[in-house]
């Protein structure tokens, strides 16, 4: 006759006490929140420990430039691929990049504003760092992929303001912050031109012009009275938009290296281009209005007048 050994009290307690045990032993370890709540203590305290993560500062330049660049009615298709191509084929020039290996950082940050009514600035090309001929025929790539933004009327005072806006939120620091406006044509709508620059001088903002004579040979006039100011501002004047390229060309070279323009970009006026400028440019007591006098006159007489070709040079002293 089989015997069978019944467990005691005690014998039960213990069995049942050490399987309790194993089984939450076996529960912590496949516990699968265990290491993840761990992970994430751990990582806080570290953070804590190094403190956050800050994104590197951008590296300095010696320019930043926003170039301004007309594009209201008065600017037909043609002569808005003109402008275009002018800005591309000058920052593809050898000299440009040698221009910007001769800086303090070797390095500019530019951008591109079409402008032309009161409501009508836009960047076309955004914010980029300049430094090298590759980056710089990478800069007139994004010039030509760009699209014409907007036609209207000529609200200068706008344009100048909504430029500042733009180099007050440049990514990097600048030796020197610089508004290169191109336009044909005097401002019809908007702010007084003439406050919004010294708004601008002020604030430390050095603005420079090209004047495009194509339909307003007396602009240099304007542009010079108006709308250039700050330390060592200049103006040159393209004759027709066909030569925009080698006027934006000279400019940026000059405006690049800080140095005024050289000599050679200077062609003195003949006699001829002194009567026209007396003829149609209005008093200094006129202010601002005065020039739309100035340019009815202009357009009354633009079948018995013949303004010479010529190119000049206006510069502000540095101070």
């Amino acid at each position: 006759m089989a015997k069978y050994l019944v467990p005691g009290p005690r014998q039960l307690n213990s069995r049942v006490g050490g399987h309790r045990r194993e089984s939450a032993a076996m529960e912590r370890h496949h516990d699968p929140v265990r290491p993840i709540v761990g992970g994430l203590v751990l990582g806080l305290v570290l953070l804590l420990a190094v403190g956050p993560v800050r994104p590197e500062a951008a590296q300095p330049v010696d320019l930043a430039l926003v170039m301004a660049v007309d594009v209201s009615e008065s600017v037909d298709d043609d002569e808005y691929v003109l402008q275009h191509e002018g800005i591309a084929r000058a920052f593809e020039s050898p000299l440009l990049a040698a221009a910007l290996s001769a800086g303090r950082t070797g390095a500019i940050e530019v951008a591109v504003l079409e402008w032309s009514d009161r409501d009508k600035q836009v960047v076309t090309v955004d914010w980029s760092r300049v430094g090298d001929a590759a980056s710089a025929a990478a800069f007139a790539r994004k010039v030509r992929a760009s699209q014409r933004s907007s036609d209207g009327l000529t609200a200068i005072g706008d344009a100048l303001r909504a430029a500042r806006r733009l180099l007050d939120a440049a990514p990097a620091p600048a030796d020197r912050r610089l508004i290169d406006l191109s336009g044909d044509g005097i401002a019809n709508i908007g702010p007084p031109v003439r406050e919004v620059r010294d708004e601008l001088v002020a604030a430390g903002i050095t603005i420079n012009g090209l004047a495009i004579l194509a339909s307003e040979p007396w602009l240099e006039g304007y542009y010079d009275e108006y709308v250039i100011g700050g330390p060592g501002a200049f103006l040159l004047r393209a004759e027709s938009f066909a030569s925009f390229a080698t006027a934006m060309q000279n400019k940026l070279l000059s405006e690049i290296s800080g140095l005024p323009p050289s000599t050679t970009m200077l062609a003195q006026s003949g006699r001829a281009d002194r009567a026209y400028h007396f003829m149609f440019s209005p008093s200094p007591l006129a202010g601002e209005e005065g020039w739309g006098v100035a340019r009815a006159a202009h357009q009354e007489s633009r079948n018995t007048y013949s303004h010479p070709a010529s190119s000049k040079l206006r510069q502000h002293p540095p101070p």
